[in-house]
């Protein structure tokens, strides 16, 4: 075990490690019964889901932890569940066959960038100020998506969105959920949002909005519902590169961002370059592709991974431990599927989430206009226009084009006009 996962070298011991891996667990956790709920409204099997993402989680967290040996979990991305969910299926009225094909597509490349150095200058080609206007912007639609599932806002003939009628039940609980989740939060509660579902549970319960099911324990089942489902034929003749395109971009520099964030907190970086970082991608590529095949959207590195390296984690053996305790939950589908039944158990989640994205916001130069205004627009367009890929094509359009009027057309990468080019193709001939 030492050997395997150099323990002694770096200052950990296996009682340490395994309380990492319970620690992170709890934290992320809550993904198990919000992917599924996202991705049921895009008309998939909610079993069936809920397995592929256990299981996608589980091979991209065992790649990570015993190539790479980091205390690092992945599991399908918040942000990437509900862009598939709302914007591919719901919004292009694709079918989430082609969806998955979509994602499939986009894992396979990743696996090849992976293997190359060409990753290295794909996102050197983005600027920082987009990178963190796309986190931030994700982070808000999913809150708008979050309060739109609790009808704390709904639609109005008036003005397009209003606040909803706070006294129905569901969106009253919602509004305790969520209090009760930020102040478990507050007092820096490990899973924080874990405890919070199970907290609405218990009121939603006792307000008879939550009916128990019969049992709380069975074995797996359902996985052939979205399994090797996917339709890549359908991805081509349809024209999907801009949604190929999103879903890799957004894969690729939120999980390298997210790993050179935990492995920085971790001491594990030399140099201030990441070591192993080809294993660490590959985990990524391969639990994305793996989801594509199984049925669910894609992995990506999980923040909360942070949590377990606060209390001590620092090798594989974490992210192992997070992968017996998620194969655990195979177990539990028929209560997990009531508690994502219910709007006022998830949404919470999903509103904090989105808060926490929007915390980048602050390291963009907003007294810089060809760095500010078109990450402005990257924020405000992907829950205005309901689409992450809207809102990152038209600050990918707007970018070089004030930096070009101003003289600064040095300052844009060359890769990076060839993003704008094929966005403005995709936004402005093929979008409608």
């Amino acid at each position: 075990m030492n050997t395997l996962f150099k323990l002694k070298e770096r200052g950990t011991t296996v009682p340490t490690e395994l309380m990492a891996g319970v620690t992170t667990f709890l934290t992320m956790v809550y993904i198990v019964i919000v992917n599924p709920g996202i991705l049921s409204k895009a008309g998939m099997d909610f079993h069936g889901v809920f397995i592929a993402t256990v299981l996608a989680s589980i091979v991209a967290t065992l790649i990570m932890g015993l190539f790479a040996n980091y205390p690092i979990v992945l599991a399908p991305g918040m942000g990437l569940n509900a862009y598939f969910a709302f914007s591919v299926v719901g919004g292009s009225g694709v079918s989430w066959q082609t969806a998955l094909g979509a994602v499939f597509v986009a894992g396979a490349l990743f696996i090849v960038l992976s293997l190359t150095s060409f990753r290295y200058m794909l996102l050197d080609a983005i600027p920082t100020s987009l990178k963190h206007a796309i986190t931030a912007g994700i982070g808000l639609f999913i809150t708008f998506i979050g309060l739109q599932n609790a009808k704390v806002i709904v639609a109005s003939p008036a003005t397009l969105l209003t606040l909803g009628d706070l006294r129905e039940p569901m969106t009253a609980l919602t509004i305790i959920g969520l209090i009760a989740s930020l102040i478990l939060m507050a007092y820096q509660v490990r899973g924080f949002l874990f405890f919070g579902m199970l907290i609405t549970a218990v009121l939603a319960w006792l307000m008879g909005l939550l009916a128990m099911p019969e049992t709380f324990v069975s074995a797996p089942t359902g996985l052939s519902a979205t399994a090797f489902q996917l339709d890549i034929n359908g991805v081509f003749s349809g024209g999907m590169y801009a949604v190929i395109f999103t879903f890799l971009l957004i894969t690729l520099f939120d999980t390298t961002g997210t790993m050179l964030g935990v492995a920085e907190q971790a001491g594990l970086l030399k140099d201030n370059k990441f070591p192993r970082s080809r294993g660490a991608l590959l985990a990524d590529a391969i639990g994305t592709s793996t989801g594509a095949l199984l049925g669910t959207s894609p992995t990506s590195a999980y923040i909360e991974s942070s949590s377990g390296v606060a209390v001590g984690g620092r090798t594989g053996l974490t992210a192992i431990t997070v992968c017996v305790l998620l194969a655990l939950t195979l177990f539990f589908s028929p209560i997990i599927a009531v508690l994502a039944s219910i709007p006022a158990i998830t949404a919470p989640a999903l509103i904090i989430v989105g808060f926490l994205m929007m915390n980048v916001l602050r390291k963009i130069e907003w007294q810089d206009l060809e760095e500010a205004f078109p990450a402005f627009l990257i924020v405000v367009l992907m829950p205005l226009t309901y689409s992450i890929a809207t809102g990152i094509g038209i600050g990918f359009i707007v970018y070089p084009v004030l930096k070009l009027l101003r003289g600064k057309s040095r300052d844009v990468h060359p890769i990076f006009y060839v993003f704008a080019v094929l966005f403005f193709i995709q936004i402005v001939f093929f979008t409608h």
